[in-house]
């Protein structure tokens, strides 16, 4: 495959019967979960952890793309010290990078943020890209309460995410621009299809007014859920038919694809949610629905691995399996019955 161009790259990043796994934990983060195993976080227990998920045999048959840390992209293979970068491309996966510094609170709000990360980012972006990364995520973060989101919150957190993407273009890295509403809360699946709606068009005007181009960079959204404490939750059917009315009113057709995030959704509800949607579109796709997943990906494999070196083979059965039943539901070709 020809990956000369910014678009080219886009288009492989969510070809169909493929997804990218979300690696990109930060230090703190992939501590709590290997905390959940009992395993102590060092750089060589995550070096490990990483390594089993990224060896594991026929991952390319399903995964695009690995978005890493800082730290991840440094780090090297342990069969045979290849650096991850040059490791995954080997196997046709193209490389990515987190490069924002995390949500902050944001100054004369009431539990809002704000991501940090442009200053020096066109310096870290030009040294990634030397390093072997042809794509950069990052993510903002918007909570619904009865408050909030305020448009002060939408409309910074949007600007900031084109100046990223715009950055990142420049400097030949396709952006993952991550506008994410949080389903904390009790809100219902039409709250969060306002907000979700008001974002999206929010985003899309920024990056508009910026000159970043749509056909060079993939939207990673949430899907338009109920909140998780909500006393009756939308189904799947009302979930897929939710997002893909939200996404048909604030997505230029010219994005070659959406990469959903996951959020906190159990592993089988993500997969069922994309084979719904992308069922009911069928062909007549205005981009790829595809997954850009962290937790319902790897949950599995940690879970199995417990940070012991004879489990590693079982762990990357589970990934794998897990990574199979996303790449069908991509293509709309998911069954329940797939779990078992």
């Amino acid at each position: 495959m020809d990956l000369n161009s910014l678009e080219a790259v886009a288009e492989a990043m969510v070809q169909p019967g493929k997804g990218i796994l979300a690696a990109d934990e930060s230090t703190g983060t992939i501590g709590s979960r290997l905390d959940q195993i009992n395993t102590e976080s060092t750089f060589e227990s995550r070096n490990a952890y990483r390594d089993l998920l990224f060896s594991s045999e026929g991952i390319e048959k399903y995964i695009s793309g690995v978005i890493m840390y800082d730290e991840t992209l440094r780090q090297s293979s342990l069969s045979d010290k290849t650096p991850y970068p040059e490791y995954l491309s080997s196997k046709g996966i193209l490389p990515g990078i987190k490069v924002d510094m995390g949500a902050h609170d944001l100054p004369r709000t009431e539990g809002e943020k704000i991501t940090h990360g442009l200053d020096g980012l066109d310096e870290r972006l030009k040294e990634y890209r030397k390093m072997g990364a042809r794509f950069a995520k990052w993510r903002a973060v918007i909570n619904i309460t009865e408050d909030n989101p305020s448009g002060y919150c939408i409309s910074t957190n949007a600007h900031a995410l084109a100046r990223y993407a715009a950055l990142c273009q420049e400097n030949d890295i396709v952006p993952i621009v991550e506008p994410e509403i949080l389903m904390d809360g009790d809100h219902d699946i039409d709250d969060s299809f306002v907000v979700t709606e008001e974002v999206l068009h929010t985003v899309f005007f920024q990056l508009y007014s910026q000159g970043v181009q749509y056909e060079q960079m993939i939207l990673k959204p949430n899907m338009v859920l109920s909140g998780y404490s909500a006393k009756d939750r939308a189904n799947v059917d009302e979930v897929a038919d939710a997002t893909l009315q939200c996404f048909a009113r604030t997505v230029p057709t010219a994005v070659p694809g959406i990469a959903f995030l996951s959020g906190g959704q159990s592993d089988e509800d993500a997969t069922a949610h994309l084979n719904k949607m992308n069922q009911m579109l069928d062909d007549n796709k205005p981009w790829n629905l595809s997954f850009s997943y962290g937790r319902a990906l790897q949950q599995p494999a940690l879970k199995t691995w417990l940070g012991k070196s004879e489990n590693v083979s079982a762990a990357q059965d589970a990934f794998m399996h897990r990574a199979k039943l996303n790449s069908l539901a991509t293509m709309g070709k998911y069954s329940e019955d797939m779990e078992k």
